[in-house]
């Protein structure tokens, strides 16, 4: 069958016998192929233009920038086009970190510049920079086991990935445990799985108790080779110039809208995606696909002339990269809704082809949603597992809502992750519509059951 946006496919999905779904009119893929407009707005790549437009017109969209106010002011003028309700910002305040001029040398044994990024909240250099040896240590036990050579030097952990869970804590406590050894700054390895020169950023934390050193990261390559100068005995030395700093809190918003439930408009399906990104690249993966991906959700009903039981609400969080201010302040807002949010689902892994969904939540409730996820394998959706954790649906977990999340094929992911190559061109159209469509068929099962998800 060919699709039209993968909206006739939809109508086919939403029927599918035995998931306990009423569909709201009971329409035909053959008078959907008679009534759909044949506009670019029905075509398989509108999600992903909608994507490129974004990417494209406003760049990164980091907390505190212009960019990102910018960027929600055109997707909440976009959400009214689309005849979505109930469009509005809420207000967030969220921490602003401003990267400045940055740079990284070898000086010894010979000169080269080496790609960097300094690491989301670091404090800057001195102005002429810091210049000292290196001291290489594998892990933070390597560090504490040469804790006496660290001293006045910059330290840098040369951690392979292993999985990002594991390895993104040297990103995180690398300058803590550097500092707590009396380093003068800090380096590590990008946490990556593949790399092509491509340092990665991300967030960081200091502790009150411990000095601030800078603290940035190189590349994969790099970091082996600085490895091998150490091996052979060689004396390594660097200068790191940093500006960043940290300046008072900005205003944000997370933007909500929603299709209204016909018969439990007070129950809630939320579809969501983080829409603030990094200062590096036009977070295309991270997470600007994951938003138009759950705000096609919405775009779909509302096309189809839909209306399920339950409301389906958009979020599209500010701050997930380096706060979760976003999140936290939906949850303290919203605290009194929680006990009738029916599910919370995010799209934060990139929107690479799908491959299932994952769940926390009560036993019964998961085997509901595997019920609801026959017939999708179409899209890709084979694989249903327990333990979501998106990190700004899993603020709802301590009030009782079950949370989901999509599983893509992510192997890629972290090759662009946090990089100036967080682009769209890394994307393709038809797998951005799957999700898109796993989405849709999931989030209307959801919202339009006759009983809601047991908790």
């Amino acid at each position: 069958m060919m699709r039209i946006g993968g909206l006739i496919v939809a109508l086919v999905v939403v029927m599918f016998s035995g998931c306990a779904v009423e569909p709201t009119t009971k329409i035909t893929s053959s008078t959907a192929v008679a009534n759909l407009p044949r506009d670019e707005q029905h075509s398989p790549d509108f999600v992903y233009k909608r994507l490129c437009t974004l990417c494209d017109k406003f760049g990164s969209r980091f907390s505190g920038s212009t960019n990102l106010e910018m960027a929600i002011d055109w997707v909440m003028a976009e959400m009214k086009k689309d005849g979505l309700e109930n469009v509005h910002g809420e207000p967030v305040m969220v921490p602003h970190w401003v990267r400045g001029e940055e740079s990284a040398e070898l000086i010894e044994p010979r000169h080269r510049v080496l790609p960097m990024l300094g690491l989301g909240g670091s404090i800057g250099t001195p102005a002429d920079g810091i210049t000292a040896e290196v001291l290489v240590v594998t892990n933070f036990q390597d560090l504490k086991r040469h804790r006496e050579q660290a001293r006045g030097k910059i330290v840098l952990i040369n951690q392979p990935f292993e999985t990002y869970d594991k390895t993104v804590k040297i990103r995180k406590y690398g300058a803590l445990e550097a500092a707590r050894c009396d380093a003068v700054g800090s380096l590590i390895r990008s946490v990556a799985s593949f790399s092509i020169q491509t340092p990665h950023t991300g967030a960081m934390t200091y502790s009150n108790d411990v000095p601030k050193i800078p603290h940035a990261a190189i590349t994969t390559e790099d970091a082996d080779m600085i490895q091998r100068m150490q091996d052979r005995g060689e004396r390594v030395v660097i200068k790191m110039k940093m500006s960043g700093q940290m300046l008072p809190d900005a205003p944000s918003r997370n933007v909500i809208a929603e299709i209204r439930g016909r018969e439990k408009p007070d129950e809630i399906v939320v579809v969501s995606g983080h829409i603030d990104s990094w200062d590096v690249g036009q977070g295309a993966m991270d997470d600007g696909g994951g938003c138009v991906a759950a705000w096609e959700v919405l775009r779909r009903v509302k096309l189809l002339g839909q209306r399920p039981r339950r409301t389906i609400r958009l979020v599209l969080w500010v701050n997930e990269e380096n706060g979760l201010r976003g999140a936290r302040t939906y949850v303290k807002e919203h605290e009194a809704e929680l006990a009738k949010h029916v599910l919370a689902i995010e799209t934060d892994q990139g929107v690479f082809k799908p491959r299932g969904f994952e769940f926390t939540g009560s036993p019964k409730a998961f085997a509901q949603v595997k019920k609801f996820g026959k017939g999708l394998e179409r899209f890709g959706i084979t694989e249903f597992k327990t333990g979501a954790d998106e990190a700004d649906v899993g603020e709802m977990v301590k009030f009782g809502v079950p949370i989901m999340d999509l599983i893509v094929h992510g192997e890629k992911y972290f090759w662009y992750h946090h990089t100036q190559a967080d682009t769209p061109d890394k994307l393709n159209a038809a797998d951005i519509d799957d999700c898109a469509m796993a989405l849709y068929a999931m989030a209307w099962r959801v919202a339009d059951a006759p009983d809601a998800l047991p908790r």
